[in-house]
């Protein structure tokens, strides 16, 4: 497959993940526990990506986070940028294109997301821990679910393969 098409799937793939996060989402029940398609993309596309461009593509999805939620602006930009630019490096740490450790990678991405989106806004330690122990696993764990959706989905346009 040419490196066009390739590029074309994954911009497919990343604008249906965009509309699923405002359109489904909203209508899932409670946003704490609900999966985080955009975080979904930007791991996707972190993983597929150098640090610079994941961390931009972060930052990018970091601006339209904030911009759901003024009070904390520039929080969610710092967390979204830093993901992406871990992302992209931990690909070469790890094996990319096993499924099960693409989930594993876009539920700990959402766990660190979570952890510097509290601290850098400043939340309290009570509300930390419950936020970190509770509301994070449970959206990890549907998200990295989720993307285990997106994956098997799209494996042959993301060269995935489905041993363990």
């Amino acid at each position: 497959m040419s490196h066009r098409a390739s590029r074309l799937q994954l911009v497919l793939v990343l604008t249906l993940l965009l509309v699923l996060h405002f359109y489904l989402r909203p209508r899932l029940g409670s946003s704490r526990v609900s999966p985080d398609f955009l975080l979904i993309a930007l791991m996707l596309f972190a993983m597929r990506s150098g640090p610079g461009a994941g961390a931009l593509f972060g930052f990018g999805v970091g601006l339209i986070s904030d911009a759901l939620t003024p009070a904390q602006f520039g929080a969610g930009a710092l967390a979204h940028t830093l993901v992406g630019y871990v992302a992209a490096w931990g690909r070469s740490v790890f094996f990319a294109d096993n499924l099960l450790v693409n989930a594993a990678f876009v539920a700990a991405g959402l766990w660190l997301r979570d952890l510097v989106l509290l601290v850098a806004s400043g939340t309290g330690a009570g509300t930390l821990l419950t936020e970190l122990t509770l509301y994070s696993p449970l959206q990890a764990l549907t998200t990295g679910l989720f993307s285990l959706f997106v994956l098997f989905a799209f494996r042959e346009w993301f060269s995935i393969r489905l041993d363990a």
